[in-house]
C-alpha cells in the first residue's frame, strides 16, 4: 500500500516539474513525523474526524513551509483514512526516489558508534566492492558487543562478536 501511494506521489511530481522540492519536503515530512509527538498522535488517534484530522495536517504543514503539492498529498492520504500509515509511505518514496537514482542503502548495525573515518573506510570498501552510489544508515545496537552487521541489497554481512560467539558455542554443543 505505501509503495502505491509513494509511486503516485512520484510520478504526479514528475509531471508537474517539481520532484526536486517533492523530494526535499518529504524529508523534512520524514524528520518532522519522528520529531514531532503530537504530529504522531495526530496521525495515530482514530478518534479525530477525517476533515478535522487533514485541516489539521494541512494547516501543520502549511506553517512549516511545505509546498502544495506535498500538502495535498497528505490531503489525499488522510481522506483515503491512511494518515496512520504516513510515515511507512514517506520511507516507501525515499526508497522509490533512491531506486530511480541508482542509490544503493547499506544498513548498518554497530555496537558503537561509527567514527568519520570509519564511516569512509566503509564508504571506500563498499564502492570497492561494486557499490557507486551508496547511502549508509547506521543503527547502535549495544548487544553486539562489537564489530558490525551490514545489510546491503539481500546480502547480509554479520562480523558482529556476538554472532561469533553464538556460532562458537554451537560448535563446542555439536563436539560434546
Amino acid at each position: 500500500m505505501a509503495d502505491r501511494y509513494a509511486a503516485a506521489l512520484y510520478a504526479h511530481a514528475e509531471d508537474i516539474n517539481a520532484l526536486s522540492a517533492v523530494v526535499a519536503d518529504m524529508e523534512s515530512l520524514g524528520r518532522l513525523i519522528d520529531q514531532s509527538a503530537d504530529f504522531r498522535r495526530l496521525m495515530g488517534s482514530p478518534l479525530i474526524d477525517v476533515n478535522q484530522a487533514r485541516t489539521a495536517a494541512t494547516a501543520v504543514l502549511s506553517g512549516e513551509g511545505f509546498g502544495k503539492p506535498v500538502q495535498d498529498f497528505v490531503g489525499v492520504v488522510t481522506s483515503n483514512r491512511r494518515l496512520r500509515y504516513l510515515r511507512e509511505i514517506v520511507s516507501a518514496f525515499s526508497a522509490l526516489v533512491a531506486q530511480k537514482r541508482g542509490i544503493v542503502t547499506a544498513y548498518v548495525t554497530t555496537a558503537h558508534p561509527l567514527t568519520d573515518l570509519q564511516r569512509q573506510q566503509l564508504l571506500a570498501r563498499l564502492i570497492e566492492a561494486g557499490y557507486g552510489n551508496v547511502n549508509i544508515a547506521e543503527t547502535v545496537d549495544p548487544s553486539l558487543l562489537g564489530g558490525m552487521v551490514l545489510r546491503i541489497g539481500a546480502r547480509l554481512y554479520d562480523t558482529s562478536l556476538k554472532s561469533r560467539l553464538q556460532r562458537l558455542q554451537f560448535a563446542m554443543k555439536g563436539a560434546a
